[in-house]
């Protein structure tokens, strides 16, 4: 039987026996409809459990990034329009079980045209469908198996609800069928600290009980005899001070969060601040943006938090891909090239100025040193007036992500206008491969590791050296320890990422002097194709 491969997500080795989820309950055939009113109730009483559960699952979540997650996928269990969509069935003389079905259907199938960022939340519409049915139904729905010993999971994707429950001393790694990096399994393997490869065709056509071994790195899925193998993870107690290569040469270790709730799994991995403090879920589901006084106090747990530390705050990274009801968007022909991180400011001015005015007053007398960055910066022009208007809003530091191609080659100019930069490596990936991040035939466009992607980050690393200004890294690249010192070689100063990364990526950066790390990056960036990289460097 041959060996699988996939797009690897989260790093980590294991190995164990293969088992899958049981498929969710299935649609019965239709039934006739008498009283629509009367159905129509029991439709929005089933989708009102699934956002209880959901929110109950949330409550109890070890992890403060699952927890986040389920919020969310509760919250489109919730939609308004959601239910408009169910009650137009139910009253054209659809059943309730097959009215949710339609309605979901409708939605999903808009997700998946719209790509990107959406189509990865085509497996959380799945989740809710098959959750309102099955309250329906009056059944259970299929949860992670427990067989009460170390194994392997796997399947078509995963939800948030799936993994809410998951024991992480039993289940050693995660492999899905399809999912991108950004994906919920994507995100929820990294907080869980699980190996996860993603987009591994065939993976659900090995029979269960299957002996695997999975590099959540490199997306390989090997099938051989192999022994029961949890993944390795740097001791708590060992290398607890600032990121440095083994001469000292400093590579600060930052935290990626979305609230307050992260705060602490970031103090217990002795992250050094935050390197990227996303905003969007305070606007998710919002047909209004959040006031400014709610802006405050949100960003000043955060800050309050990281007292002494620094802290990037991203602005809006929302738009056409990740729409929000608020920002009353049409539709796009292709969403990932249209109106969103900075660029809604084009639209909607007043959002941008709103929220530094509330970045601005959270951060007075919280302690800590509090950075600015924006989304999808492309122009030298879009650069210059985001860092007026940041420095207009009482802020001392303005940066932007490097996230498109354009931003990476004239990255000596960008600081000639900001104080910073932090590179995206997921839509940089993304853009200078023109391969979209659902698409698993296109995996190997999509590693970290591709030489011209490290070539991009070079040429951004190279301008902070020359301006003697900082660059960092917040994309998953940041993760990778076996990454790591070739991103210090590039020149990049900071590495943010899940704070359960943190310990081994320190652990990686203390094992090379920074001679050895410039060597290593010339090695990755001078090889044919991302495999040749790695296999180089490790």
């Amino acid at each position: 039987m041959p060996d699988l491969s996939g797009i690897g997500v989260s790093a980590g080795v294991a190995a164990g026996p293969l088992l899958r989820i049981a498929a969710a309950p299935a649609l019965p055939p239709p039934a006739p409809v008498t009283d629509a009113g009367a159905e129509v109730d029991r439709a929005f009483a089933a989708l009102a459990e699934v956002v209880a559960e959901l929110g109950r699952r949330a409550d109890r979540a070890s992890e403060a990034t699952v927890a986040e997650v389920l919020r969310a996928e509760a919250l489109m269990a919730d939609d308004e329009e959601l239910r408009d969509a169910v009650r137009e069935q139910i009253e054209d003389g659809t059943d309730a079980p097959h009215a949710i079905a339609a309605a979901f259907g409708t939605f999903r199938e808009m997700f998946a045209e719209a790509g990107g960022y959406l189509a990865e939340r085509v497996a959380d519409l799945d989740d809710l469908r098959d959750r309102a049915v099955a309250v329906l139904l009056g059944l259970p729905m299929p949860g992670v198996p427990q067989p009460g010993h170390p194994y392997i999971l796997a399947a078509r994707d995963l939800a948030p609800a799936d993994t809410a429950d998951l024991d992480p001393s039993q289940v050693l790694a995660l492999v899905t069928e399809v999912g991108g990096p950004t994906s919920h399994t994507a995100i929820l393997a990294r907080a869980l600290g699980l190996p996860a490869v993603v987009a591994c065709r065939g993976v659900l056509e090995l029979p269960e009980h299957t002996k695997v071994q999975v590099d959540g790195a490199t997306g390989l899925v090997e099938i051989g005899d192999f022994t029961v193998r949890r993944a390795a993870h740097a001791a708590k107690s060992e290398l607890t001070g600032p990121g440095a290569t083994s001469d000292g040469h400093a590579v600060k270790l930052l935290a990626n969060v979305g609230s307050a709730k992260n705060v602490p799994a970031a103090d217990e991995a002795h992250a050094e601040g935050v390197g990227l403090f996303r905003t969007e879920l305070l606007f998710l589901d919002r047909t209004a943006e959040p006031a400014r006084d709610e802006q405050v106090t949100a960003y000043r747990e955060v800050f309050r938090g990281m007292a002494g530390r620094r802290v990037v705050i991203r602005t809006l990274d929302a738009g056409a891909d990740k729409p929000l009801p608020f920002l009353n968007q049409d539709g796009e022909p292709n969403p990932a090239l249209g109106v969103r991180g900075l660029r809604v400011a084009r639209q909607r001015p007043e959002v941008l100025t709103t929220q530094l005015a509330a970045i601005a007053a959270a951060a007075a007398d919280t302690g800590a040193d509090v950075w600015v960055m924006a989304p999808m910066v492309s122009t030298l022009t879009e650069a210059a007036g985001f860092a007026a208007a940041v420095h207009e809003a009482g802020l001392p530091r303005a940066g932007v992500m490097i996230e498109v191609p354009a931003a990476a080659l004239r990255a000596r100019d960008l600081l000639g206008v900001v104080d910073f930069l932090s590179i995206g490596t997921n839509d940089l990936s993304q853009y200078t491969f023109a391969a979209d991040r659902m698409c698993g035939d296109l995996a190997d466009l999509l590693d970290p590791w591709q030489p011209a992607l490290l070539q991009l980050i070079a040429i951004c690393g190279e301008a902070g050296r020359e301006s003697g200004k900082p660059v960092g890294v917040c994309g998953e690249a940041a993760a990778d320890p076996a990454l790591a010192p070739v991103l210090a070689g590039l020149g990049i100063g900071s590495l943010s990422m899940s704070p359960r990364a943190i310990p081994a990526v320190r652990a990686s950066l203390a094992r090379y002097t920074y001679d050895e790390c410039r060597r290593l990056a010339e090695l990755a960036v001078a090889a044919p194709d991302a495999a040749s990289a790695r296999k180089i460097v490790g």
